[in-house]
């Protein structure tokens, strides 16, 4: 038999982590072939660990073969990927550069579920993936395509400026990573927990003022916030942020949560406030954010574990448990 068998990790309806072969007759002309290196996991892979799908979208490695078409890449090239895996690439969306929203966009979850970051090799369009910057070790990139992705796009996208105050509710995988962008994009970095127990890592990684929210009825902290991003898993008391931020300030909710979204609907509308939906970024903006944490030295704090089936369920489990600090990273065994 030709072509290629690819080691993959799978959910099941048990939530059971099933080791699996996809089999790929070709390498397509337009495609890279990875042999995968390291995958971060993210709350989304726990979100589809009942699915019968190959699990993982934080994926990087090392480019092993290209397609007749492809220039981009070259076999030895280190290379990422994130959420996004293909677009129609002719649509107004796509034309104005937010491949994100194109209606025809491929996305994890929804399309090529027969492999994943969580396997020995993935076959993906080059125009996809990304460079790894030299100074961004493969182990700190993989969390980076998406929790990094998405803090950024968030806060480059929607004209975050380096004279704003800025709120970090959560000191977690987004929040930590949140914290180090901000503060290296020059602003004020409002941290808030639940408790003090990070108050020191918070200000290490960049923040410039950090406040304990646990048993608190009213917040202090002087002048008002203009960007809060929400990392936390569960929503925040809407009362103790909402009197803390400036006239049209912007919430960000980063995490993604089964439910509707609900607020104070006077706060809302007395302060002109905005709520701003943000996902992960399209390319132009990913390779900014790549750029951007080599340049200044943006890292994740991760935790390795085996890429296995008893490592994957063992960093699952530590995830739903809250007991990660702050990035799971799944090593293969090379």
């Amino acid at each position: 038999m030709t072509g290629f068998d690819i080691t993959v990790y799978k959910g099941s309806p048990n939530g059971k982590i099933v080791k699996s072969i996809t089999h790929k007759d070709t390498l397509g002309n337009d495609e890279v072939l990875l042999k995968i290196t390291h995958a971060g996991l993210c709350g989304t892979d726990e979100h589809y660990k009942t699915e019968d799908m190959v699990l993982g979208h934080e994926g990087t490695g090392v480019v092993q073969q290209v397609g007749s078409q492809v220039t981009t890449f070259k076999a030895g090239d280190r290379a990422g990927w994130g959420y996004l895996h293909d677009a129609c690439m002719h649509c107004d969306e796509c034309l104005n550069g937010n491949e994100i929203f194109c209606p025809e966009r491929h996305m994890y979850g929804l399309a090529e579920k027969d492999e994943g970051a969580f396997g020995s090799h993935a076959i993906w369009k080059a125009d996809f993936l990304f460079h790894i910057p030299d100074a961004i070790e493969s182990a700190s990139a993989a969390p980076l395509m998406c929790a990094g992705a998405t803090v950024f796009n968030a806060m480059h996208g929607h004209g975050l400026r380096p004279t704003d105050r800025v709120g970090i509710v959560g000191i977690g995988g987004l929040g930590h990573l949140g914290i180090q962008f901000a503060a290296k994009m020059g602003c004020e970095v409002v941290v808030f927990s639940g408790t003090d127990s990070k108050k020191e890592e918070a200000k290490s990684l960049g923040a410039s003022e950090f406040y304990a929210t646990k048993g608190v009825d009213k917040l202090e902290i002087g002048r008002p916030i203009s960007h809060l991003f929400v990392t936390t898993s569960v929503p925040p008391q809407w009362e103790l942020y909402l009197p803390v931020l400036a006239p049209n300030a912007t919430v960000y909710p980063l995490t993604v949560s089964e439910g509707d979204f609900s607020i104070p609907y006077m706060a809302l509308i007395q302060k002109g406030l905005r709520i701003q939906g943000s996902i992960c970024p399209s390319r132009g903006t990913h390779v900014k954010m790549l750029r951007f944490a080599a340049f200044h030295g943006i890292k994740p704090i991760t935790q390795t574990f085996p890429m296995s089936v008893e490592g994957i369920e063992e960093a699952m489990s530590k995830l739903a448990k809250g007991q990660l600090r702050y990035r799971a990273v799944l090593v293969a065994d090379n």
